[in-house]
This record gives C-alpha cells, structure tokens and sequence, in this order.
C-alpha cells in the first residue's frame, strides 16, 4: 500500500545514519555549486540561490539526525524555525559576529547578507529535505523483508 506507515519504523538510529548520509552528499553538492558554479559558467542566481536551497535542506537534514523520532512535519518546522533565524540574524552586527561571518564558515553557516528571497530558497530547500527523507525511506520500507509472511510461510511447511 503505497503511503502506508510500517508496522515497525526504521530504528532510530538507522533513520539518523541514513539522513546523516543524505545531508554529507548534499554538503558536497552544496560546497560544489559555491565552489565549481561560477567556473562552470553556473548564472549567479543559481549558485546564490541554489546554495541556500541546498543549506536548507542540510538543516532538515541534520536536525532529522538529532531528533530522528519526530515526524517531518515537526522537523520541517524546526528547520523553518533556524532558517528564519539564521537570515534575520544577518541583521545583527557586532564585532565577533561580523567577524566571524567574514570566515569561510562563517559564510557557509550564517551568510553575511540578509535577503527575504533567501527565505523563499529556505522554504523550497526545506520541501526538497521531506522529499528527499520521505522518498528514501519509501524505498528502505519497499525492499524490507516481511518478516510476517516469512514467518507464515515457515509454519505453513511445518
């Protein structure tokens, strides 16, 4: 039954090895974009844009790591919850913090201007992290062996 909830969920720390996987692979295509677009001929809008996209859903991601047991829909609106902090943060200035937004991670993990349209990328990026999580773990649940009918099976050849 597609959509259908298993009768035991992925153990939680499968569930977190899993997104902690998925959010390494969209690091690097993060760091990719940021680093390889502009040499590619990538537009700006892609690589800005993109890179938020992309540190949006690693926040979803993430945050399914540490909280594996709740469902996407409360992740999600955590993920919401730091993305909109994060941006309106870059309306703070003090020295460390500007300082530190000057670093490369600094860059990556804050950012150093603020925008509404990066909320907008947030938003969609975190769209793409429920995607993403819902759609593998469709997959882990179709390729699961039923236990129930082997076990059937086994008494029925008894």
């Amino acid at each position: 039954m597609r959509g259908a909830q298993p009768d035991q969920p992925v153990a939680p720390l499968l569930t977190s090895l899993i997104r902690a996987g998925l959010a390494a692979m969209v690091i690097v295509c993060g760091l990719s974009l940021r680093w390889y677009g502009f040499p590619l001929g990538l537009p700006a809008f892609v690589v800005k844009y993109g890179g938020s996209l992309l540190w949006a859903t690693m926040v979803f991601l993430l945050v399914g790591v540490v909280l594996p047991r709740l469902s996407r829909m409360q992740i999600a609106a955590i993920a919401v919850i730091i993305a909109i902090i994060v941006e309106f943060s870059r309306l703070v200035h003090s020295p460390w913090l500007d300082a530190f937004r000057l670093t490369a991670a600094g860059a990556l993990l804050l950012g150093r201007i603020f925008s509404l349209w990066n909320l907008v990328a947030y938003l969609i990026g975190i769209v793409v992290g429920i995607c993403l999580d819902s759609r593998v773990a469709r997959n882990r649940i179709q390729h699961q062996p039923n236990t129930l009918n082997s076990q059937q099976a086994a008494s029925t050849r008894e």
